[in-house]
């Protein structure tokens, strides 16, 4: 047993990072985690730690190993995931950061994506990107972070700053920083930024310019699965090939072994993300999808993407906890809403970072609609988990518009699929049915095999494929009169969150 070995996932999350180590089954042998703090200096600003962060990747990583009777010595290799869109402006001569982490959710920078629409509109760079001018990506971040951090924009120009999204700062860190570090990401992250041309997979200097954004702040665009560098040599990881990296959408896809074109995975987390894999060629949206890179293994071609992003999906469940306090924890929201047997006619639109897919209106505000004397607590939780399926159903009409295929299942994960409720709601209102898999971890797996998969721990995507096995199937039920009404009300409920920010409300 001694000369089993092992792969290590970084799963550098939204709300906490997580260090799991799978063996080669694809089975969790032990887990790390830790929360950071969620920073909300104004309101619609998100904010995280970057310093923060890193520590918190270092002790997870330390608790993992532990916590498995390992060393560096038992890993094949390291492979990163991580929230995308969130961006990272640091100084590569200090190592520090000139402002904190600007988080996915954030909206500040609504003014500077109305600029650089002008006349164009907001799919000025959709055909080269994939992506309509939104708040939700990384570059139009980088932008508000020269414009308005002191000094940062003559540092950035005189080559003392780089950029990334958490994978690149974690991957910075690791294989040394400051001392040799390895400024680098992969097509899957660089896609999210809107400064990566999707048929080159290189960053397009055009773009680069109309943002302002320095080309030498950028980090090398590499595949998902390749060796990066090696741990530094004061770390935990000394010499172990970071091998992998993919954003922790593209990951849970690949964790899910949706290589097929027309396959698709949902993953409810802190938002919900539902991608479909579309094969190796770019397929663009008419219906306020995402294209976006699926992932690149090597040497082979790119695999691309369709993407419905969801702000808000977790995080509702979050803010009732928190915020509402109907709740002491986040797995009593089912508990509660089975008090009663539907919704009372509440619906509950969670655009607290305005609407994003298939909508993208970043005016739009949260809004609890419906409500008599008759509601109580019950139906206010049924309508927060109901708020998500209803959310999902909007995402994949819209993917079965685009790509013309009709979904015979959907493969979901995510730490809401333990919520029985919900996945069966989920099954009735797509009319699908909604599969787990045994591994509900699937960020972080995918991950890992990236990065296995890369030093030839894994044998391809053969490997993924013959790991992967049914957890649990939840099959349609209601009446399907019932789910048509009950999704008209809601797509009402949701005009009701448009256009509610004027030029005077905060």
């Amino acid at each position: 047993m001694s000369e089993e070995k092992y792969v290590l996932a970084i799963d550098q999350g939204t709300t906490s990072s997580r260090a799991i180590i799978f063996n080669h089954s694809g089975e969790i042998v032990s887990v790390g985690q830790q929360e950071f703090e969620q920073i909300f200096p104004n309101p619609g600003w998100v904010e995280h730690d970057p310093i923060e962060i890193w520590e918190s990747v270092r002790a997870v990583v330390a608790d993992a190993l532990q916590k498995a009777e390992i060393n560096r010595h038992s890993l094949a290799a390291v492979g990163i995931t991580n929230q995308r869109e969130t961006a990272v402006v640091w100084d590569k001569t200090t190592g520090l950061p000139v402002y904190n982490a600007i988080v996915w959710q954030d909206t500040r920078t609504s003014k500077i994506i109305r600029e650089l629409a002008g006349d164009q509109g907001m799919d000025r760079y959709r055909s080269k990107v994939g992506l309509s001018l939104a708040t939700y990506f990384s570059g139009p971040k980088v932008k508000w972070i020269l414009d308005n951090v002191e000094g940062a924009r003559e540092k950035a120009e005189a080559g003392d700053l780089l950029f990334g999204n958490t994978d690149a700062w974690v991957l910075w860190n690791m294989t040394g920083g400051v001392d040799g570090g390895v400024h680098a990401t992969d097509v899957t992250n660089a896609s999210r930024t809107m400064l990566m041309d999707l048929k080159t997979l290189q960053w397009d200097p055009e773009i680069c310019a109309d943002f302002g954004i320095p080309m030498s702040m950028l980090p090398e665009i590499r595949s998902s699965s390749e060796v990066y560098g090696y741990g530094r040599k004061q770390g935990l990881l000394i010499d172990t090939p970071i091998a992998g990296i993919l954003g922790d959408q593209q990951a849970a896809t690949f964790g899910q072994a949706c290589f097929t074109p027309g396959m698709a995975k949902n993953t409810y987390g802190t938002g919900c993300f539902m991608l479909m894999n579309t094969g190796e060629e770019v397929v663009f949206s008419d219906n306020g999808l995402l294209t976006t890179l699926c992932y690149k293994i090597g040497d082979q071609k790119a695999v691309y993407a369709l993407e419905g992003s969801i702000a808000v999906a977790g995080s509702l469940i979050q803010w009732v906890r928190d915020n509402l306090k109907l709740i002491e924890s986040a797995p009593e929201i089912e508990e509660v809403a089975l008090t009663v047997e539907d919704n009372g006619g509440v619906y509950i639109v969670p655009a607290f970072s305005g609407l994003f897919a298939p909508y993208w209106k970043d005016d739009a505000r949260g809004a609890i609609v419906g409500l008599t004397r008759y509601n109580n607590r019950g139906h206010i939780a049924r309508a927060a988990l109901e708020a998500t399926a209803f959310q999902t159903r909007e995402v994949l009409d819209a993917m079965e518009a685009d790509s013309g295929a009709k979904l015979s299942e959907l493969r979901v994960d995510g730490g809401m699929i333990a919520n029985n409720t919900l996945m069966q709601f989920q099954a009735d209102v797509l009319g699908v049915d909604v599969v787990a898999p045994q591994v509900a971890e699937t960020t972080a797996l995918g991950a890992a095999y990236a990065a296995g998969i890369a030093v030839g721990y894994w044998d391809g995507e053969a490997d993924v494929i013959a790991n992967w096995a049914e957890g649990k199937r939840w099959k349609p039920q209601m009446d399907k009169t019932e789910v048509e009404r009950t999704y008209r009300l809601w797509k009402k409920a949701v005009t009701r969150t448009f256009d509610w920010v004027d030029d005077d409300v905060k």
